[in-house]
Formats: C-alpha cells, sequence, structure tokens
C-alpha cells in the first residue's frame, strides 16, 4: 500500500486553488462514510509517480493528513486539456465492511511457456479490465491469467481466474470470455536438429558435384562427337580432291 503525506487546504476561491496548482500541488478531497468531507492538497510529482502504475485507480492508499491515516480509494481524475496534467483527485474513504465496484486491470503472465504462443499462435485479448465488486478490505490490486502450457484453440473466461474471498464480477449469470488464444495465419514448422541441418546440407552439395560431374561427362561427350565429326568431314573432302586429280589425268597412249 502506497503512504502519501497531504496538508490541510483552506482554499475558497478559483484564484487560491489555481495558485496553489501553480506551486506544484494538486488540489483533492476525501468523501464518504460518516465524516465530513475533507479538503486537501498532494504533491503533483509524487502523483504524477502514482499515476504512471496502470492500477492507479484500483489501489488503496494511505494518506497522512495532519498526524491522522485514513486509507482511501482514488475514485475520479481531472486533467488540464492542454498540459495533461492532474488537476484535481476524488478520493473515497475505505470503510471496513463496505463493497464497491472497481475496474481491475488482468495481466498475462508466462508468455515463454505457452506452446501455442511458440507455434505463432496470437492472444487475443477481450477485456484487459473486468469490473468487480470487492469487499473494501480485500481488494485485487490485479487479475493474473497463466499462459502455461495453453496450445492454439484455448480459451480464458472467467470462472478459470482465481478471484479473492467476496469478490464477484458485476456480470453475473454466463462465464464470459476473457482472452483466447487463436491460430496463426501461417503456422511455424518446429526448427530441424543441428545434426539433420548438417546431413541435408552435405546432401545438397554431394548432388550438386554429382551434377557437375554428369555435365562435364556430357560436355566432354559432345567434343569427341564434334572431333569425331570433323574428322569425317576432312576424310571425306580429301577423297574428293583426290577422285578430281585422277580426272584430269590424260588416258594412255594418247599425246
Amino acid at each position: 500500500m502506497n503512504s502519501i503525506e497531504a496538508t490541510i487546504r483552506n482554499t475558497k476561491t478559483k484564484g487560491e486553488v489555481n495558485s496553489l496548482r501553480a506551486n506544484g500541488s494538486v488540489p483533492a478531497i476525501i468523501y464518504g462514510g460518516s465524516e465530513k468531507n475533507q479538503k486537501i492538497s498532494l504533491s503533483k510529482k509524487i502523483i504524477k509517480i502514482l499515476l504512471e502504475k496502470e492500477n492507479f485507480l484500483s489501489n488503496i492508499i494511505k494518506i497522512n493528513v495532519d498526524g491522522k491515516s485514513e486509507n482511501v480509494l482514488p475514485r475520479d481524475i481531472a486533467y488540464d486539456v492542454v498540459t495533461d496534467e492532474p488537476t484535481h483527485i476524488d478520493f473515497l474513504r475505505i470503510i471496513k465492511g463496505a463493497k464497491i465496484i472497481l475496474e481491475i486491470p488482468v495481466k498475462f503472465v508466462n508468455h515463454d511457456k505457452s506452446p501455442g504462443l511458440k507455434r505463432g499462435g496470437v492472444l487475443n485479448i477481450v477485456r484487459r479490465r473486468i469490473e468487480l465488486k470487492c469487499p473494501t478490505e480485500n481488494i485485487p490490486n490485479e487479475l493474473v491469467v497463466d499462459l502455461e502450457n495453453k496450445d492454439i484453440g484455448e480459451s480464458f473466461k472467467i470462472s478459470s481466474i482465481k478471484l479473492p474471498e467476496g469478490v464477484t464480477p458485476t456480470i453475473i449469470g454466463r462465464d464470459f470470455v476473457v482472452a483466447t488464444l487463436a491460430a496463426p495465419t501461417i503456422i511455424k514448422e518446429p526448427e530441424k536438429p543441428a545434426e539433420e541441418a548438417v546431413e541435408g546440407a552435405e546432401g545438397v552439395e554431394g548432388e550438386a558435384k554429382e551434377a557437375e560431374g554428369t555435365e562435364g561427362q556430357t560436355k566432354a561427350a559432345e567434343g569427341d562427337k564434334k572431333e569425331g565429326d570433323k574428322k569425317e568431314g576432312d576424310k571425306k573432302e580429301g577423297e574428293k580432291k583426290s577422285e578430281k586429280k585422277e580426272d584430269k589425268k590424260p588416258a594412255a597412249g594418247k599425246k
């Protein structure tokens, strides 16, 4: 539980409130229960740090005012439209035995232990916050959904989330879905072991070398064929020239 210091403020005009803000404070009010409303101011620096937490509006805060401590719950925050800085906060007194309605954030854990997500599955979050009715002394900071051993096709319903004692969802009569683990567009194939990958690479290299050998043999055969054709052509050309020479010789006995 966070604990912060507050100061009682007696501002009555808008100018006094603006002056308070200019000096680095945030005006606030504590209401609820049998006691009167109490006007207070808080350090803007501390409030901005608390606002960075996702569950600020569902976390009980202990406020120390003039030596007295009160447990309160932030209920409403006003922001400046230009600077987006907090300008006013309403705090509700926590009364033991009472119940309040809050929106509690949902947290998903063990993403790395989900076989569905490892295969490329997609976590579709239907509800990032769930409205619950809680006893003031037992308000959960967050609702946890465990993804360990969860595979594609599984859904996470409110019944699968463990709620603190006395805490109930405001939606009753149906087991509503909080998230689903859907199939991916393309399912990732499991990675091959290193040995298989090496063997595969050697097989491809062997096939490449065999293909090179076959190609070499083919080229050699083509070369031999061309050489043979050339020799045969030269032989025929020689025979033709020889025949022509014989035709030109004079016949025997003639002058």
